[in-house]
């Protein structure tokens, strides 16, 4: 079971040669694999300040995630306790309420990000 990072399920809508072969596999097969309304978040807050070029609307991308069979998973009250115990190695909100999701739900985090690979926990890319 994998959550997809935002800028690995952005890398995949474009088709993006960024993205590993692995996590395009795992990513355009798997049948247990989610994304947090987080990263639609930040979509739309980075679409909004102008950090993002993309034509899809954060709703066309959800509706994509769902003709993939990505399921778009909530902010839940645990995942915040979590981002409270993480060490303070990256100070970005997106990313760690992310990472507390995977380690939450024991999900492995499709990722690229090396800041995000400075944590104990498991990544996959």
């Amino acid at each position: 079971m994998y959550l997809v990072d935002t800028c690995a399920l952005l890398w995949f809508l474009d088709d993006n040669p960024s993205l590993s072969l692995k996590a395009r596999d795992v990513i355009g097969k798997s049948n247990a694999l989610y994304v947090s309304i987080v990263s639609l978040w930040e979509i739309a807050i980075k679409k909004t300040i102008g950090k993002l070029e993309l034509e899809e609307t954060v709703t066309e991308i959800a509706d994509i995630c769902e003709d993939y069979g990505i399921t778009i998973l909530p902010v839940k009250i645990q995942y915040l306790e979590r981002v409270q115990q993480l060490p303070l190695i990256h100070g970005d909100p997106f990313d760690r309420l992310i990472m507390s999701t995977a380690l939450e739900e024991g999900l492995l985090l499709i990722t690229h990000d090396s800041n995000i690979r400075k944590y104990n926990m498991d990544l996959f890319w």
